[in-house]
């Protein structure tokens, strides 16, 4: 055995890894990776612990084994090399006391800090003693031995390690004795080896089995977090909100079983509020289409009755007719967004819209033709395919998409403004056997652009440009619900609407399924 060998068994393996983990290693990220991991860790730990434990008192129990034997063979074989007659010779050396001494015995003497003899006994055939070729540093080793009749371990390059002991001669000089450590050494490394193959298989059954208990005692916890991931992809932005799933009941005693009731109590809860607050929607949804409904008599009343005034064959004050005019105009106005938001409280409630092909490429046509009209100071182009696009839905309100998002553009840029309306069809990958073409309606102008913090919510009800875009516009303002009914008709066709907006660019963007339905 190696000098310090106790010292390093009892060091080297309790100090990788203390406190932190491995740098290189990766880190378990799931809970049941890091208790199996965890468990593994301080298993292997013990078992290091016990390893370590074993070998280093083998060792010990071993080296004081040898110490014994080194005493009780005394300073006999060293003493053999003072007298003449028993010094050993290449060939037959030695006397009795060599052939009683344990094969691999060394044998020194010094006088002074120099060795004068040094032999080691032979094997059992009968070589008896040899002499041993001491180099400078081994001489110097030899010398350094205090003579305290105690066991120390050397190293001897002519012959290995060897556990010595030194004591005085009766002649003033010192003698040694030692013994190999070979054996020591030999049996101490087949624990390691046979401790090493034990602990490895305890390992590895001990971590699958680990695995298989965590993941046992987890299986609950697992169930909740699954139910979790259902509920995540629940739509809840807006609609009726059915039956929820929830965790299954454990142990409500256990830490898992006071995780699913609180979870599944706090589902309750949420599910709770949202019918709640889908009641509310539909109250609400049903309150304007009622108040819609019931509105449009009366304001056709006075809009009638306006214009009645204003035939009147007799002559009419001059403010008078103004005021006719204004009441005239504002009714006509109010019915128009009476007429809007009863149309969005219908495509709220899913009314279904007629289902018939549309030529779309018709519809822009006369939709541009009547924007020109409308706004003769702005600068209108065109940008059609080659082949008409047809889409299946309902004309009417198609055609109300189109004059809203050209009415727009028209009523916020300024004179001058050059708005493009481009329609094509692009191929879209629905299904790996088919193709679903969908068509593309774009309406561009290189006006001053829409507000950054007006853009998330342009497609909202009664949502108005800020006053940078409708500088040096005509008079004149919508009603704030014209995008909200290009978006609600989109997706009542099963298609999408998108703003893209910047200074001297801004884009709407129409996406509806093509066809003939």
């Amino acid at each position: 055995m190696r000098p310090g060998l106790r010292e390093r068994l009892a060091r080297g393996p309790l100090r990788r890894g203390a406190g932190r983990w491995p740098a290189r290693l990766p880190r378990p990220h799931t809970l049941r990776a890091r208790l199996t991991a965890g468990l593994v860790v301080l298993l292997a730990v013990s078992c290091a612990a016990v390893g370590v434990a074993a070998v280093v008192e083998l060792n010990g129990f071993l080296t004081g084994r040898l110490d014994q034997q080194l005493r009780e063979t005394g300073e006999r074989f060293p003493a053999s090399l003072e007298h003449g007659g028993n010094r050993p010779s290449d060939h037959d050396g030695g006397d009795g006391d060599t052939r009683r001494q344990t094969v691999g015995t060394f044998g020194a003497r010094l006088v002074g800090d120099t060795v004068t003899n040094a032999a080691v006994v032979g094997s059992s055939t009968g070589t008896g003693a040899q002499n041993v070729p001491l180099a400078a540093a081994d001489r110097r080793t030899l010398a350094a031995v205090p003579a305290d009749g105690r066991g120390h371990t050397i190293d001897l390059s002519a012959l290995d390690d060897y556990r010595v002991m030194a004591v005085r001669g009766r002649d003033g000089d010192v003698l040694v004795t030692g013994l190999p450590t070979e054996p020591v050494e030999a049996t101490v490394h087949r624990l390691e080896l046979v401790a090493a193959v034990v602990f490895g298989a305890a390992l590895a059954v001990a971590g699958f089995a680990g695995a298989m208990w965590v993941r046992w005692s987890l299986r609950p916890l697992s169930r909740v977090a699954a139910t979790a991931t259902k509920v995540s992809r629940l739509p809840l932005s807006s609609g009726e909100v059915g039956l929820w799933p929830r965790a299954p009941e454990a142990d409500p005693r256990s830490e898992v079983g006071r995780v699913a009731d609180a979870f599944n109590t706090m589902l309750g809860h949420v599910e709770e509020a949202l019918t709640k607050r889908h009641a509310s929607e539909e109250r609400l949804r049903s309150f304007a289409a009622d108040a819609s409904h019931e509105l449009r008599t009366p304001v056709a009343s006075i809009r009638g009755h306006a214009e009645l005034a204003l035939l009147h064959p007799g002559p009419v004050p001059q403010k008078v007719a103004r005021a006719l005019e204004r009441i005239e105009a504002e009714a006509a106005r109010m019915g128009e967004m009476v007429d809007d938001l009863l149309l969005l409280a219908r495509l709220d409630a899913g009314r279904p819209l007629e289902r018939l092909p549309v030529d779309l490429t018709r519809l822009v046509l006369d939709a541009v033709t009547d924007a020109q009209a409308a706004g003769p100071g702005h600068r209108w182009t065109l940008e059609l395919s080659e082949e008409p696009v047809t889409v299946p839905g309902d004309a009417h309100r198609l055609h109300q998409v189109l004059a809203n998002l050209l009415a727009n553009a028209r009523l916020h840029t300024p004179v001058g403004t050059t708005i493009t309306i481009s329609l094509e069809t692009e191929e879209t990958e629905e299904t790996e056997e088919t193709e679903k073409p969908t068509a593309v309606l774009k309406v561009h102008d290189d006006g001053p652009g829409v507000a950054l913090d007006v853009q998330p919510r342009v497609f909202e009800r009664f949502t108005h440009g800020d006053r940078r875009r409708t500088e040096g516009v005509q008079s004149g303002t919508g009603t704030g619900l014209g995008l909200s009914i290009v978006a609600a008709v989109a997706e009542a066709h099963g298609g999408s609407v998108t703003l893209e907006s910047a200074p001297a660019s801004t884009t709407f963007t129409v996406r509806v399924p093509a066809g003939d339905g």
